[in-house]
């Protein structure tokens, strides 16, 4: 697959909240949807209901599989290009997610980016991208099964080097990195510049002077997070992008 979506503005995960009426409600200002996050696997979905418990909002239905097969059957008939993002330490239910994905055309998003402390002391989220290794193996697990790959991840992880790592998920088959600048928007310079993958710039995305920064610094679209359920922001995301792509930007 391709990866290009009109308007290049996303729509970010937000565990429990993100399902297909979520998608739906954004499609008129946003191209693509990541829905999700959803663990796949029992140390997962054991920090999920963990989560749950000092109330946080998580999907656990009792099979996550045919949860995301059935939300991403639902957006069939929309215009999005539909993602689901997973959190996993385990390969097999990755391999089964990334198939669904595939024949739905959708991306499947590894979660290389939750800071929770639950999930990252079972091993995923944040963890991973401490674990290179590891998530190398991931994201070849899913792109063996013809599926398009995105990896959510984050800057101002401590002892990461966040372009050489986006570096080695290029090569382990990667072809989105959807990266939470935090507080560093120019390591999304510096992570274009080390990949041929998609990126995609998240973080404080509200307003025309955002959006044109994360696109002047190389991003390839922009994707808004906690505001993505408020039409205005949406509205006004969708404007600077179009405007930036067509060239309109003053000098």
């Amino acid at each position: 697959m391709t990866v290009d979506f009109s308007p290049r503005v996303a729509l970010a995960s937000l565990s429990g909240e993100s399902d297909a009426e979520w998608a739906r409600d954004g499609a008129e200002f946003a191209g693509a949807a990541f829905l999700g996050g959803i663990a796949l696997d029992e140390p997962t979905r054991d920090a999920a209901r963990d989560l749950v418990a000092r109330d946080r909002t998580e999907f656990l239905p009792e099979d996550p599989i045919e949860f995301i097969d059935r939300q991403l059957a639902s957006l069939a008939d929309t215009d999005l290009l539909a993602g689901f993002n997973v959190r996993t330490t385990s390969l097999d239910p990755l391999e089964a997610a990334a198939r669904i994905c595939r024949e739905r055309d959708a991306l499947i998003e590894i979660n290389a980016h939750c800071r929770q402390e639950e999930m990252c002391a079972a091993g995923a989220g944040e963890t991973l991208l401490r674990e290179t290794d590891r998530l190398c193996e991931q994201v070849r697990t899913a792109a063996q099964t013809g599926a398009t790959v995105s990896v959510k991840v984050r800057t101002e992880v401590e002892g990461v080097d966040l372009p050489a790592t986006a570096r080695r998920l290029d090569e382990a088959g990667a072809s989105v990195l959807h990266v939470d600048a935090m507080d560093s928007e120019a390591v999304i310079a510096d992570v274009a510049a080390a990949t041929d993958c998609f990126v995609i710039a998240n973080n404080e995305v509200r307003d025309r002077e955002s959006v044109h920064e994360y696109l002047d610094h190389g991003a390839d679209a922009v994707s808004v997070g906690r505001p993505s359920d408020e039409p205005a922001v949406l509205r006004r995301v969708e404007a600077a992008a179009t405007e930036w792509l067509a060239g309109e930007v003053d000098a």
